[in-house]
């Protein structure tokens, strides 16, 4: 597998990263806090947890909760949660931001978050809301990740067509999103084995540091 010929032109290019799981180290706490929901309020959905990633919030409680006063205990337990939230940035991602820099790269990111969240994670991490040129939250778009919304409209607040552009995610929502939008797609198997992601993006790799920067 390899990124398509494509990306070797003189076009603007842009990185297209998801959030959880690609940029920050949270994907196992998330999944524990779903498993936890799940146990306390059952859908009787199997692999709850990892079914719904990739989802907004809205998403999730539309689909999964139509009881008004389970969708409040619900979001209760996620903003306690999210709120001693400790994030961290993975091994190698500001290495990678380095990279694209030198090839005159955009950046990205394109999550399913809201803003609350985001504007704590920036507290935490400001090296990392400087490194990028565009934020797409769940505030932006209308449809959530399988839906390629946010990344088609990250590309064009870049200034670039989808085509020039390469997602960056690590779940099967995502990357239907990336794939629908007409980008080239790497999967990282942060949040689910390498073998699940095969077929479903041009690269699969274990973390940044294996991917390739094209430079026109």
């Amino acid at each position: 597998m390899r990124l398509p010929e494509n990306l070797l032109t003189e076009e603007p290019h842009a990185a297209l990263f998801d959030l959880d799981g690609v940029l920050i180290d949270s994907e196992t706490l998330y999944t524990r806090f779903w498993s936890e929901i799940e146990r306390r309020y059952p859908t009787g959905i199997e692999d709850f947890a990892h079914v719904i990633k990739g989802n907004t919030l809205s998403r999730i409680l539309d689909t999964y909760y139509p009881d008004e006063e389970l969708r409040r205990k619900v979001v209760a337990d996620l903003k306690a949660f999210e709120a001693g939230m400790q994030y961290e940035i993975f091994e190698g991602v500001l290495d990678y931001f380095d990279r694209l820099d030198r090839a005159g790269w955009k950046k990205a990111i394109v999550t399913s978050s809201n803003p609350e969240k985001m504007e704590r994670l920036f507290t935490q991490l400001p090296q990392l809301k400087e490194r990028v040129d565009v934020v797409i939250t769940d505030k932006d778009v209308t449809r959530s990740k399988p839906d390629p919304e946010g990344y088609q409209l990250a590309a064009a607040r870049l200034g670039c067509k989808p085509a020039d552009c390469i997602v960056y995610e690590d779940s099967l929502a995502g990357l239907s999103a990336g794939n629908a939008a007409g980008c080239a797609v790497v999967a990282l198997a942060t949040t689910l084995p390498a073998e699940r992601l095969h077929g479903k993006a041009h690269l699969v790799v274990s973390n940044l540091s294996e991917v390739p920067v094209p430079k026109p």
